[in-house]
Formats: C-alpha cells, structure tokens, sequence
C-alpha cells in the first residue's frame, strides 16, 4: 500500500510504501471488541464495595425472644431483610482485568491501524519538528488540515515543542509508538502517523 506523505503545511514530502501486512488486512470487529474490551476491563478500578452484614454497625443482639410472639424468627438487626443491615452478596473490590495472548492483542493492533488505513482516516506526516512551542501555530496547522479528533503517533520519542504546542488543543493527543493500543486508535476519528511511527510500529508488529 502506497500513500502519500505531507508536512505540517499541507505540502507534499514523497510517498510511502505501508506493510500490507500490517495496515492492509480485512478489518474484523470480533478482535477489535475483544481487544478493546481486555484494554477497559484492565483500565477499570474495581473500587466498587458494599457493607456486609459482618461490616455493618448494629448490636448483634437478638431482637426478641424465638417462640411465642407470633413473628418470624430473627437473630440480629444486620441481616439483609432489615432496613439499614448488611447487603448480602454484594460487589467487593476485585480486579476485572483478565488474560489476552500477546499475539492476539499484536493482531488487534494490526486490524485497527488497518481499519483507518481502509476507511481513509489514516495520513502519514514526515515529521513532528516544531521549531517553537507554539500552540496558536498548530491550532492554525489542524484546522486547515480539518483535524478535529485525532491521535497522532510519532516514534520512540515525541517532539518536545509538539508536545507542549499539543498539550492546549482539544480533541489532539500525542502518543510515542510504544504507546499505540487499539482503543485510542479507534475512538479517534483521524490516525496521524509520522515516518518515525510508521517505521516502529512496524518494527514492533513484525
């Protein structure tokens, strides 16, 4: 797959040929959603809690005698049938993460970058060199372009001056290569690539 490489100005810098292994393949929704959904369960906090009924601040005294008075029998006021007792079986803090093979998430990888690159939301930038951190510069740069959601992937290192010019603008995020995952890749509705990202990711997916 060829496509052509532009500068920060809109002007043309050459084209590149993409690994029709890795930005060429059918895009499948079953491993996106398998993947993007091992990425959230991880991200999930798990923090939820409820009082039990050993948890729960009550005298555990028996509410009244066992025979004669014509009502159920009872023990304490903690169990979960009086108002203010104990939950019972109720959600813990627990971690929701669960496994995914390394080879599978590579291949999610590979069909989200793919399902960009098939749809025409994918541009590849010859670099990311600001020569000042200027965020008016590339607010100017990104509405001429029409960017307006967009993850920007450069190489094993981002542009200092990007970066910070970055940093203020709604709706552009920056990730080194090492940091491209399915999830920011699909929420977004442009993928920018530069020559450096495009070279590692492929690095990396080989």
């Amino acid at each position: 797959m060829k496509l052509d490489v532009i500068k920060l100005d809109a002007k043309k810098a050459g084209s590149i040929d993409l690994s029709d292994e890795i930005f060429g393949l059918e895009p499948r929704a079953d491993i996106l959603h398998r993947v993007v959904r091992w990425q959230r369960a991880k991200a999930q906090q798990g923090t939820h809690s409820v009082l039990g009924k050993s948890d729960v601040s009550y005298s555990t005294k028996k509410i009244y005698r066992q025979k004669g008075t014509g009502g159920a029998r009872h023990g304490s006021k903690k169990a979960p049938i009086f108002r203010h007792g104990g939950t019972y079986k109720g959600p813990t803090p627990r971690s929701h993460a669960h496994d995914l093979p390394k080879k599978f998430r590579a291949l999610g990888l590979k069909h989200a970058l793919s399902a960009k690159a098939g749809s025409g939301q994918l541009v590849i930038l010859d670099s990311l060199e600001m020569k000042e951190a200027k965020t008016k510069i590339l607010a100017k740069a990104a509405k001429e372009l029409g960017w307006k959601r967009v993850l920007i992937i450069d190489g094993a290192e981002i542009d200092q001056n990007f970066a910070r010019a970055a940093a203020n603008i709604e709706g552009i995020d920056v990730l080194p290569s090492m940091g491209a995952n399915v999830y920011d890749i699909l929420k977004r509705d442009m993928l920018v690539l530069t020559k450096a990202g495009v070279e590692a990711l492929e690095a990396r997916l080989k």
